[in-house]
């Protein structure tokens, strides 16, 4: 087996760095939130506006606790 360790230790690995790795594409996606709509007009050049979503609800928190 590769680098000298069991078949139960090695597939034991692969699974939690298969977790690992999904949960961490979860968590990306989820903050980052992108849109899954597919427009029927493509937008011109220029025309397209994203935001980070996550960052825009961090903002909106902040600026309600000023007066």
């Amino acid at each position: 087996m590769p680098a000298g360790v069991s078949w139960p230790q090695y597939l034991r690995m692969l699974g939690c760095s298969l977790l690992a790795m999904l949960a961490g594409a979860e968590t990306v996606h989820r903050y980052y939130r992108p849109d899954m709509s597919i427009p029927d007009i493509p937008p011109k050049p220029g025309e397209l506006k994203t935001e980070l979503l996550g960052l825009k609800r961090q903002n909106l928190s902040n600026d309600s606790s000023h007066p």
